[in-house]
């Protein structure tokens, strides 16, 4: 059985206010008995045993490739979903202890904003009916006159104008389309922003303004960021901290620049290469791709689960008499048997789990690991 991965711990010195504490998290889907049939259906495990904390004021990024879970996550964190096991905490409430009126009032406090504006806003709302109607739900700013003075100083907030009020989303431009979404969110006066791939459905130029715009909010408003991306680039320039997800469980985690500068798990160190970060991307050295798609999460492979793509186990595996012969190859019998624990690095600014945590790959292993 998979280890809990531990909550990490608290710098020494730092504020140690705690907005977010996801605590042992798993959700599951799937189990029931199908109608008309005595067969259960097979257990889909979208989040498994996921812990971290986020201190009040900081961003923490979570960060993996499509379909391993993090989307899911968020929404365990925004009280969409309820966890199947473990709790999430919010500003010190467990959201198991509310019932449909609290979970909408801690909305308030914990606002999503989706990936693609397109799809998040009412194609019938002009932008003045969008903002209005989340005041009207909240049952905030009741006088009219207050309530236009707050949606024209939001509207100035995300850098639109008043103008921009009477307009439908398709007369916009896709980054305007985004920053309404973000004013529709801050403007109930959140603590907390999920920000679920906030830049992805956007063009490079207007990535930078949308990154920059959600700096200075933070700054100006004093806003914790849950960041959810695959953009590496992003994690750098934003988050305090990161949790590397694979497979509905946290490979790594820790301090940003720590995962970051020296990632001690193969899938971390593989996604950095990737992003470039390290020996230079060119002609004769292309961009190192994983080994074949992320497993379905049905039929999640035994022992560590990165084992059937991991290139490191795939080196080790030459060099080692205890190994295990797999449809996917030759690996190390851990690998393929053992579910690794979390291992935290020395002075606890990270922890993965891997067998063979802080060996890394040279770049030659980076450079053969290539997809056909």
């Amino acid at each position: 059985m998979n280890a809990p991965f531990p909550l990490p711990p608290r710098a020494p010195g730092t504020d140690t206010d705690d907005i977010i504490v996801v605590a042992d998290v798993s959700r599951h889907f799937g189990g029931r008995r199908r109608f008309l049939s005595g067969v259960a259906a097979p257990v889909v495990r979208a989040v498994d045993r996921v812990s971290f904390r986020v201190q009040r004021g900081t961003c923490f990024a979570i960060v993996g490739e499509s379909g391993s879970g993090k989307s899911s996550l968020a929404r365990l964190v925004v009280g969409l979903l309820r966890p199947t096991d473990g709790e999430v905490t919010i500003d010190g409430v467990p959201l198991s202890t509310l019932d449909s009126a609290g979970l909408r009032a801690m909305r308030r406090k914990v606002q999503l904003v989706l990936q693609d504006p397109r799809a998040s806003l009412d194609p019938r709302m002009t932008v003045f009916d969008t903002l209005n109607e989340a005041l009207t739900v909240h049952g905030l700013h009741p006088d009219r006159t207050a309530r236009l003075d707050r949606i024209k100083s939001v509207i100035g907030l995300v850098g639109l104008n008043p103008a921009h009020l009477g307009r439908y989303p398709h007369e916009l431009s896709g980054g305007q389309r985004q920053r309404v979404a973000i004013a529709r969110a801050i403007i109930c006066e959140p603590e907390v922003l999920v920000l679920d791939e906030p830049v992805s459905a956007l063009d490079v130029s207007v990535q930078a303004q949308i990154i920059n715009l959600l700096a200075d909010l933070q700054a100006k408003l004093g806003l914790t960021y849950l960041i959810i991306t695959h953009d590496l680039g992003l994690v750098e320039h934003m988050a305090d901290a990161v949790g590397v997800m694979y497979l509905g469980r946290f490979v790594e985690q820790g301090d940003v620049g720590e995962v970051c500068g020296t990632p001690r798990h193969p899938y971390t160190q593989s996604l950095m290469a990737i992003a470039g970060h390290s020996a230079p991307i060119s002609r004769d050295r292309p961009a190192p791709v994983l080994e074949g798609s992320i497993p379905s999460p049905l039929a999640i492979p035994p022992g560590c689960s990165f084992h059937t793509r991991c290139p490191l186990a795939r080196r080790l595996a030459i060099s080692t008499t205890a190994v295990v012969e797999t449809a996917d190859g030759r690996v190390p019998r851990p690998c393929a048997e053992d579910p690794p624990p979390p291992l935290p690095a020395p002075g606890g600014r990270s922890t993965a789990t891997c067998h063979f945590a802080d060996e890394r790959l040279p770049d030659s292993d980076y450079r053969s690991n290539i997809r056909n």
